[in-house]
C-alpha cells in the first residue's frame, strides 16, 4: 500500500457488505454529443474505443455494454406498478457500463477520469461491487 494505491474501500459503518476486487463504471447521460459535427463525433468516438482498448490491453475490461434508451420501472408487491422510465429524456440515464477488475477505488475513479467522453457532460459514476447484496449481509453479520 502506497498514498497512490489504498487499501480497498472498507463497507461504510453499520454496512456489514464487503467489496470485491470489481468496479462498476455507470456512463450517465444518454445525448452527450449533441451538437458536435460528424468529423467531432468521429474524433470523439476513435478516442473513446482507444480508451476501451485501453482497459482491455492493461487487463481491467471485464465487461460492457451500452443500454438502450426504452425502458420500463418496475415497483410495488409483486410488480405490480410497470411504468415507462423517463430514460431518453434524462441527463442521468443511464447510457451503459463498464466492469472493470481494478484493486480499489482510486484505481477505478484514476480510469474513469480518462474517459474522453466527460469533456463533453457524459458522467461516470463509479461503484464498487459488492461480496453479497446488503440485506443478505445484514443476515450473514447476525449473531447466530
Amino acid at each position: 500500500m502506497t498514498p497512490d494505491n489504498p487499501p480497498a474501500m472498507n463497507a461504510s459503518p453499520g454496512n456489514p457488505q464487503q467489496p470485491t476486487d470489481e468496479y462498476l463504471l455507470l456512463i450517465r447521460g444518454t445525448h452527450w454529443n449533441q451538437g458536435l459535427s460528424p468529423a467531432e463525433l468521429q474524433r470523439v468516438m476513435t478516442d473513446f474505443y482507444a480508451w476501451v482498448d485501453g482497459l482491455a490491453q492493461s487487463g481491467v475490461h471485464r465487461g460492457a455494454q451500452p443500454l438502450m434508451e426504452e425502458g420500463k420501472l418496475v415497483s410495488g408487491a409483486h410488480g405490480a406498478t410497470i411504468t415507462d422510465g423517463a430514460f431518453a429524456e434524462s441527463k442521468e440515464a443511464i447510457a451503459g457500463y463498464f466492469l472493470l477488475a481494478v484493486p480499489n477505488l482510486a484505481e477505478a475513479v484514476r480510469l474513469a477520469q480518462a474517459c474522453p467522453i466527460l469533456a463533453y457532460g457524459a458522467q461516470i459514476e463509479v461503484r464498487p461491487v459488492a461480496d453479497l447484496c446488503r440485506p443478505m449481509a445484514e443476515v450473514k453479520a447476525m449473531p447466530a
